[in-house]
């Protein structure tokens, strides 16, 4: 048991040393936690796993995403979101890809 107490000592002082090095970055994570706490409360199961899939491969769309539906929660503009609505608005948040085509001669 040692073993283990050691270890979360050690990771202990590590995050702390980390909190401690770089405080801003531990307050916007303090901030993106509280607002995904008020945005998981109104998605439906499925806008959930969505999300958590974004979170997963897109980071800062996930960032995007939790602002502007905090924003729409806090203005009450939005009351519950499902998947559609969810594919919906990830659709308007990227940028849209333009088609290039080559033609030979």
């Amino acid at each position: 048991m040692t073993d283990l107490e050691e270890l979360k000592r050690k990771k202990l002082e590590e995050l702390q040393g980390q909190q401690q090095y770089d405080p801003e970055e531990a307050e916007i994570q303090q901030q993106i936690a509280q607002l995904e706490i008020l945005v998981k409360g109104v998605l439906t199961k499925k806008a959930l796993e969505r999300y958590g899939n974004l979170k997963t491969a897109h980071p800062e769309l996930a960032v995007q995403l939790l602002i502007l539906l905090s924003q729409a929660i806090q203005t009450n503009h939005i009351k519950t979101i499902d998947d559609d609505a969810l594919k919906n608005l990830l659709m308007r948040l990227q940028p849209k890809k333009h088609k290039f085509t080559m033609i030979r001669k």
